[in-house]
């Protein structure tokens, strides 16, 4: 038995254990190198009995055989025919839609299995991820660091400035000596407070979150096998990113109504887990790589955890290298800066110090030897085989889902909402709709029967890249992230709001509403009432479930309530009704005047607005009865229609420009990679924090939109939520089209702001005055480049279709002619060709008219 350590000075290097007695107890020792050679022998060939792709036998003898004690192994391993098997009882099979997993059954050391870090209770603390992001965790790491030295300097300080304060009076340098150490201290405190300031700075840059990790299918002779790899990691990275992902589930099990290690303690572990084999890849500071394999728990997380507790282990130290200190023997050597990296040498230690001190009098009853005696060993099911390794990790979380949704343990709201969402996308698949679906929803996308669903699947469920949507876009719009998200957003809100077909006829009989193909899926996957009984609680289910599936798209994640009411019970029955014009076309639209491209932009903006790191529309605040006290109410609804209504009326500060500049700075800010700059090159400040102190402002980070002035021009100030509500108020929101009011409010209320002022001017008789000519001339010269690039558009994609057409009858005629068969009748023909008369008749005239259009440009 051969360990890897990390020393400081020396590097990494190999020791070898002691040469002692084992002491006998119920911990069990880890078996030897040749039963972990046969343990991978049985399992590749059950793996090819049953047609499945095992794991890589490196993961088997590393990660599995160095976690079962050395009669377990012989226990479930057997030789049938010469071959090395495992005995039937010790495996199962279980089937997962179309894919097949193996499971082996067995009894693993309790401290084999560390928590997995893609837990679906914790996944709302993730953030997407991202090369930047994960460059940020490094800074973040070194900025904790930072933090921490600062702490001691200051105590540091702080000691010496009491020493220098004690001192005799009679010294004739103490007030010198004092004066320093006063000074020493101020520095060591303002130090602490600029770390700390930068630590808040790259906190604010990750949404407060950390990205998720990356999990791919491992690979052997460049096949995909039936375990789970990490990209590789710096160790303070790995370190970090695995301890916030056991603070998260440690924060996420304090629901549990009992308390679980005294649980284990009393009974043991009575019910089996779920694991899975995985690699972490952590780069050292010698620019070496170790490659540590481990079983990480796919279900029962919350009892791993519990159970590396009472072992008195850290799970970073399992995944990332265990200091000899934390396992000692009682003869050494033990030294803290040697890191044990081989999992058998670890665990022996463990079984080693906990059987010497259980069978030792005088032990302590609280002892963790003690209180670990029943879960020495636990039962756990682990994955020793696949038939699709690829698609491993959704089988996994599937499972893992299915698990959790059907317990007693309650989820976070946001966990719970975007597991039942994966639940619907997996209906949609099980159903083979998803395609058809996407298909429908975006007529103009260039490729919808080449999408790859499986890739679409966890694009949408954000457990994948969302390039494998790219076949949604129109051909002339280009692929980018900004556009790729806007897709994304769009199809979760089909999937969640399907069409509905319309009602046909009323007649006297009695009639069974036709609710289509979609409808039911959705409705079976949430288990809600019929389509009959849609209520006002079931359309604010379904947009806290859209909320949540939509969030997971951005780095700054913020309350899934701030979409609520942008849904409701029309919606939910007859479909979402979304606009199918492509991002680019609404953009242009808007441009060019177009009032319904607007309001339709502003539907698609509604997410980035919410999830923001200055968030400009946020949950139902404040009373309408006491503003006073609370402050104005003001509704998420109520924010995206004072931004619709400021297209169309006349707002002072207001104009086309800020509003189209806006548009696209709010749609571009979550992919931006550094924070904002003022025009002069300064540092921008919010726009309610303007006559803050600098100290107490909102670090500047990116993804922050500057503000836009009348020309559309940015300024220095960051759009946040009082520059929103001051540029759009709340009585804008509440007034119509028609100068009516809702929300209880009256028309004069709607048409005039908190200063009395009202927003569109009248004549004397209450009438409209006629328009200037010169802001008419304006406002065409303004939209007609967008109108040109709209009907460009147009007729491009007319000319596009009319290849296709010539190329189809193109085909159609030398297929007839190979195959011999009879032309059309003569009636259909001329049919077709009467109605492609009236199709380039109508080229011909539209011609003539951009002829005329080209003429007229000389005198505008």
């Amino acid at each position: 038995m051969v360990g890897c350590v990390l020393t400081p000075s020396l590097g990494w290097e190999r020791t070898t254990p002691l040469a002692t007695k084992r002491p006998e107890g119920m911990y069990p020792y880890i078996g030897t190198d040749l039963w972990g050679e046969r343990l991978a022998d049985a399992v590749e060939n059950i793996c090819e009995q049953e047609g499945v792709i095992p794991p890589p036998r490196s993961a088997i003898t590393e990660g599995l055989a160095t976690a079962l004690g050395d009669t377990e192994i012989k226990k479930i391993v057997t030789t049938t025919r010469g071959k090395k098997v495992l005995i039937p009882s010790a495996w199962r099979v279980v089937n997962s839609g179309n894919d097949k997993v193996l499971l082996l059954l067995c009894d693993v050391h309790g401290a084999a299995v560390v928590p997995w870090d893609l837990n679906d209770r914790t996944v709302s603390s993730w953030a997407p991820p991202s090369p930047e992001a994960t460059r940020r965790v490094s800074e973040l790491v070194a900025a904790e660091a930072d933090v921490e030295n600062a702490a001691k300097a200051v105590k540091l300080a702080e000691k010496e400035r009491d020493v220098r304060r004690r001192a005799p009076s009679d010294d004739q340098h103490a007030a010198a000596a004092l004066a320093a150490a006063e000074e020493k201290y101020a520095q060591a405190t303002k130090r602490v407070r600029e770390a700390e300031r930068t630590k808040a700075a790259l906190l604010a840059t990750l949404g407060q979150r950390r990205p998720r990790p990356v999990v791919h299918a491992a690979q052997e002779d460049e096949e995909p096998r039936s375990a789970l790899v990490l990209a590789e990691q710096p160790y303070e990275v790995a370190f970090h990113i695995n301890g916030y992902a056991v603070d998260n589930l440690r924060r996420s099990g304090k629901t549990r109504g009992y308390d679980l290690a005294e649980s284990l303690v009393a009974a043991g572990q009575l019910t089996r887990g779920m694991s899975v084999l995985q690699q972490w890849q952590v780069t050292n500071e010698d620019g070496g790589t170790s490659r540590l394999w481990r079983m990480v728990a796919v279900t029962a997380n919350n009892r791993a955890l519990a159970r590396l507790d009472i072992f008195g282990l850290r799970s970073e130290h399992l995944v990332t290298g265990m200091p000899q200190s934390a396992v000692p023997l009682p003869k050494g050597p033990n030294d803290p800066g040697v890191l044990l990296l081989n999992q058998r040498e670890i665990l022996n230690r463990v079984s080693h110090a906990f059987n010497e001190a259980s069978a030792s009098e005088a032990t302590e009853p609280d002892h963790n030897a003690l209180r670990a005696m029943k879960i020495a060993t636990v039962p756990t099911e682990i994955v020793i085989g696949c038939s699709n390794p690829t698609a491993l990790e959704h089988v996994l979380r599937a499972l893992n889902v299915n698990d959790h949704l059907r317990g007693i343990q309650p989820y976070d709201e946001d966990a719970r909402l975007i597991a039942l969402f994966a639940t619907l996308v997996d209906a949609y698949v099980k159903d083979g709709r998803l395609g058809p679906v996407l298909a429908d929803a975006f007529p103009t996308a260039q490729g919808a029967e080449l999408l790859d669903l499986g890739g679409v699947r966890d694009a949408l469920t954000a457990n994948g890249p969302l390039d494998p949507l790219a076949p949604l876009l129109p051909a002339d719009e280009k692929v980018s992230p900004v556009t790729l998200r806007d897709i994304a957003i769009r199809a979760i809100t089909t999937l969640v709001f399907p069409d509905v077909p319309p009602a046909g006829p009323q007649t006297a009989r009695r009639q069974v509403r036709d609710t289509g193909l979609d409808w039911p899926i959705v409705r079976a996957a949430l288990q809600e009432a019929p389509w009959s009984q849609v209520r006002a609680k079931t359309a604010e289910a379904r947009t806290r479930l859209w909320s949540a599936a939509v969030a997971q798209l951005f780095l700054h994640r913020a309350n899934i309530l701030s979409a609520l009411g942008m849904f409701g019970t029309t919606e939910v029955k007859d479909g979402s009704g979304q606009d199918p014009r492509p991002l680019k076309e609404l953009l242009l639209g808007a441009e060019a005047g177009d009032a319904t491209a607007w309001e339709a932009l502003v539907r698609r903006m509604a997410p980035a607005l919410i999830h923001a790191p200055e968030p400009l529309i946020t949950p139902g605040q404040g009373s309408e009865a006491g503003e006073g006290r609370k402050g104005v109410r003001r509704t998420p609804t109520n924010a995206l229609a004072a931004l619709t209504l400021a297209y169309t009326e006349a707002v002072p500060g207001v104009s086309r420009a800020l509003l189209l500049a806006f548009a696209r700075s709010v749609l571009q800010h979550p992919d931006a990679t550094q924070a904002p700059e003022a025009p002069d090159g300064g540092l921008p400040v919010c726009y309610g924090e303007s006559l803050w102190g600098e100290e107490d402002r909102t670090p500047i980070v990116p993804g922050m939109v500057l503000a836009p002035d009348l020309n559309g021009d940015p300024t220095s100030y960051v759009a946040d939520k009082e520059w929103f509500d001051h540029l759009f108020p709340t009585e804008l929101g509440r007034a119509s089209r028609t100068g009516g009011a809702s929300d209880g409010t009256t028309s004069t209320e709607a048409g005039s702001d908190s200063s009395g002022e009202p927003y569109d001017a009248t004549t004397v008789n209450g009438q409209t005055p006629p328009a200037d000519p010169r802001d008419r001339l304006t406002e065409l010269r303004r939209e007609l480049p967008a109108r040109i690039e709209l009907a460009e558009g147009i007729y491009q994609r007319a000319i596009d279709a009319a290849n296709a057409l010539l190329a189809d009858f193109d085909e159609a005629s030398r297929l007839r002619l190979r195959l011999g068969e009879d032309p059309l009748p003569a009636d259909q023909r001329i049919q077709w060709m009467e109605r492609l008369a009236l199709a380039r008749g109508k080229a011909q005239e539209s011609a003539t008219v951009l002829s005329q259009a080209e003429t007229l440009i000389l005198q505008v």
